[in-house]
């Protein structure tokens, strides 16, 4: 039976805690422990004009500011089959929700997740945005909700430009447009 030394643990443990407050110390820690660890500020693909999440060869040699925590840390079989397949362990409808707990049997949900559609809105791997969203979060929802017909309701138009998730959940609610 192999088991990790007791010390080697402690070890581990004390140097994740010795890492200090700074994002820089805490970089220099993970990224000695891990591969892939996102560097303080940041040299995502957005800053290079790339789409976030598009695995050019460029892209992929630099780690991107907002990155998903298995695929940082190079935990692949998170979500991936081994064997270098690239098949994924549970059906993608289902895959986030094997970590990411949301509550979605409440009474409205928004679409793309009610279809599964994680992607729709979220980058699997890496993006140059909060919560590794495909797009900036200002002009995030007019992707898919027309933005003249948006802009023509008295509600939005007293809202002066606030970001959509200011009143509506992005995900679910119990109560109709999503509102909170």
């Amino acid at each position: 039976m192999n088991r990790a030394h007791p010390w080697l643990v402690v070890g581990i443990l004390s140097a994740l805690l010795a890492a200090g407050c700074t994002p820089e110390a805490r970089y220099g820690t993970l990224s000695f422990f891990f591969d892939g660890v996102p560097p303080p500020g940041g040299n995502g693909a957005a800053a290079r004009g790339k789409r976030p999440g598009s695995l050019t060869k460029e892209a992929g040699a630099k780690i991107r500011p907002s990155t998903h925590g298995p695929y940082a840390a190079r935990l692949c079989e998170a979500c991936h089959q081994r064997g270098g397949s690239n098949k994924l362990i549970l059906p993608v409808e289902a895959l986030c929700l094997n970590c990411h707990e949301l509550n979605i049997g409440k009474k409205y949900v928004h679409g793309p997740l009610a279809s599964g559609g994680c992607r729709v809105c979220h980058e699997p791997h890496g993006s140059g945005r909060p919560l590794l969203l495909v797009a900036e979060p200002s002009k995030f929802c007019f992707h898919c909700h027309d933005e003249a017909e948006v802009g023509s309701r008295e509600t939005h138009r007293a809202a002066g430009g606030t970001e959509c998730t200011a009143c509506h959940d992005a995900h679910s609610s119990n109560n109709e447009f999503l509102l909170k």
